[in-house]
Order: C-alpha cells, then sequence, then structure tokens
C-alpha cells in the first residue's frame, strides 16, 4: 500500500477543508428567484423615479400639450403638420434620474399621436450628416442621399425635473415636479408650458435614503 508523504499531509487537509467550505457556502446560500412581469405594469418598490413614472408623466403632458390650441393654429399658419425636437430634460433633483429615458417616452408619445412632425435630435443629426458625407464618397449616384434636405423643426421641448424629500419617522413623502415647455424656434415665443406632479408616500421601517 502506498502512503502519502508526511509533507503533503497538510496541504490534503487543507484542499478538503476549503472543498468543505465551498460546499456550505453554496448550502447556505439564499435561493435566486426571477419572475418575467408586464412591462406595462405599473411597479414601484422604492417609491423612486422609476419607467412607470416616464410613461405615465410623457403621455399625460404629450396629451395636454396637443390639446392646446397652438397646435391648430401652428396647422393654419405654417399650413402643414409643425414639426417638434425634443431638447434637454435635466435633473434638477439630487436623485440620480435617468432624463434620457423620459426624453425617449416623450418622443413616442409625440409621434404616437400622428398630429405632429418629429426630428432628430442635435447628436442624432450629425451622425446622419457623418453618413450622408460618407455616402458623397463611397454610395452610387442612385443611391446617394444630398446634404440639405433635412426638415426643420419649428417648435423645440425642453424642461426639467425637481424632486424633495420629506420624512418623519418611517413615512417619506417624496414628491416630483416636472416642467414641460414649448417654444417656437424662430422667434422664440413660448407656445405651452405645464406642470406635473406626482407625490408617493412611503412607509418603510429603518428606511435609509
Amino acid at each position: 500500500m502506498t502512503r502519502t508523504p508526511s509533507n503533503c499531509r497538510p496541504f490534503f487537509a487543507m484542499f478538503a477543508a476549503s472543498i468543505a467550505l465551498a460546499i456550505l457556502a453554496s448550502a447556505c446560500a439564499p435561493a435566486v428567484r426571477v419572475t418575467r412581469t408586464d412591462p406595462e405594469e405599473e411597479t414601484d418598490l422604492s417609491g423612486r423615479w422609476n419607467d412607470t413614472d416616464a410613461r405615465l408623466v410623457a403621455e399625460q403632458m404629450i396629451q395636454e400639450a396637443l390639446a392646446h390650441p397652438w397646435s391648430d393654429q401652428a396647422r393654419l399658419e405654417l399650413r402643414r403638420t409643425p414639426v417638434v425636437i425634443v431638447q434637454l430634460v435635466r435633473n434638477r433633483s439630487l436623485e440620480h434620474i435617468d432624463t434620457s429615458s423620459f426624453i425617449q417616452e416623450l418622443q413616442r408619445a409625440l409621434i404616437d399621436s400622428g398630429r405632429i412632425g418629429f426630428v432628430a435630435s442635435a447628436a442624432e443629426r450629425e451622425q446622419l450628416r457623418a453618413e450622408r458625407r460618407d455616402q458623397d464618397l463611397n454610395a452610387t449616384e442612385q443611391t446617394r442621399k444630398s446634404m440639405g434636405n433635412e426638415i426643420g423643426a419649428d417648435y423645440a421641448l425642453s424642461g426639467e425635473i425637481n424632486a424633495t424629500l420629506d420624512r418623519s419617522g418611517g413615512t417619506s413623502i417624496m414628491s416630483y415636479q416636472i416642467t414641460l415647455k414649448l417654444t417656437h424656434i424662430e422667434t422664440s415665443q413660448i407656445v405651452w408650458s405645464s406642470v406635473k406632479r406626482i407625490k408617493k408616500q412611503i412607509q418603510r421601517a429603518g428606511m435609509t435614503w
């Protein structure tokens, strides 16, 4: 019978102990359960700004904007569908808010209305211009897209998001104020503005923000 050298015994003992610890740790680790949910379902786990807030606020405020007289007046003056660009929506709160997702929701609501033309953002237009410059050199004459044919926006939509937190004991009130305004690009006249407020009450023992 072959015997294990005595100088190897500590190594094997440590190896066996590490395996035992790994097995014990995996046995004690909490099981993870993932459940798919409907993306359109309203969910709010923390009380903070989330994708549901972005979608609902965008839809409500765009509906309000389209119901305002500026829309019909613009159609009469322009004799065509008015064209809008969404500019910056600034986060003025101390909370991290992904304003880009809110801007995307505003764009979607505008396009889905069928009553407003919409143009890409400044950054997206620069990418398209670079593509057209590349086509000037590399694309065939039949498929080449020329410069100088962009549709200029008539109005610019911009806004900001503010948030305040009021807390007493285990109860907190999270308030959001979303402001949007629509400005005529040529005259700088503000033709529409609106404020939307969201207030959430959160009750949680020992909550830390």
